[in-house]
């Protein structure tokens, strides 16, 4: 088998963002950024990498991968590096004691092309090797993408997971923009502006009392975040959900 490489052809480049959330071993990002060019993605985002970045191993197994290896950003927190997306999917082998949309890579391919079509800035997060995502970080994405394998044995490696997301991608770009096309003077929500929103209806339902279980608090939290990460809001229902917030805790402008 050749290399596959040919420098003479055009690339076929740009698609969503892969975030890596505290990946192990050098080897494995550098086999997400090879598997991530095959299908023509180029934003690499980094969230902790155990083994500190630049890593050589990654280099290595990136065979050529340069172009995706040089460019990815480091970031502390997961929160930080979905901030300015405007709408995520995440990966997860298992289902979890959360009420969350489910697809396939292929239904989550489609709706990203769509929306990327139309002009959103789009994620997709991938956990670390050992134990995926948390929960947390789970409520950052409207859709979550669970790969329909043999039960007994559906374990993938981090690289084919990267792989097989962006395959079905690429194999999408065909496709026109038919939904998520927000119409007036809006935009779809980044998730810096979500995170924001939550933390606000957060601290107002601590001030009011309406966490009275501390041990609670935390499920209750995501149980909100979920729910409201699937109204899949525009950055004017944000605005206009801040103002409904202050008024019922008796912010109103003209109070006295």
């Amino acid at each position: 088998m050749t290399s596959g490489q040919n420098p003479t052809l055009p690339s076929v480049l740009g698609g969503p963002a892969i975030i890596l959330v505290q990946p192990q071993m050098g080897e494995n990002i550098g086999a997400c950024a090879r598997a991530m060019l095959n299908c023509g993605l180029t934003d690499l985002r980094l969230v902790r990498p155990r083994d500190g970045w630049p890593n050589e191993k990654a280099i290595a197994n990136a065979s050529g991968a340069d172009l995706v290896i040089d460019n990815a950003r480091v970031f502390e927190t997961t929160a930080e590096a979905v901030a300015d997306l405007e709408a995520v999917f995440a990966t997860t082998a298992r289902s979890r004691d959360m009420i969350q949309r489910f697809v396939t890579p292929r239904v989550a391919a489609e709706e990203m092309r769509d929306r990327h079509n139309a002009g959103h800035r789009v994620g997709v997060m991938f956990g670390p090797e050992r134990t995926g995502l948390v929960n947390d970080d789970l409520t950052l994405a409207q859709t979550l993408i669970t790969v329909p394998l043999n039960p007994a044995f559906a374990s993938l490696n981090l690289g084919q997971a990267v792989l097989l997301v962006g395959y079905e991608w690429f194999q999408t770009g065909d496709l026109p923009p038919e939904r998520f096309l927000h119409t007036g003077q809006t935009r779809p929500a980044t998730k810096a502006e979500l995170v924001n929103f939550f933390e606000h209806l957060e601290g107002a339902l601590d001030r009011t009392g309406f966490f009275t279980s501390p041990e609670k608090r935390p499920s209750m939290v995501r149980t909100l975040r979920n729910a409201l990460e699937r109204m899949d809001m525009t950055e004017q229902e944000v605005r206009t959900f801040h103002g409904v917030i202050a008024a019922l805790t008796g912010k109103r402008k003209n109070q006295s």
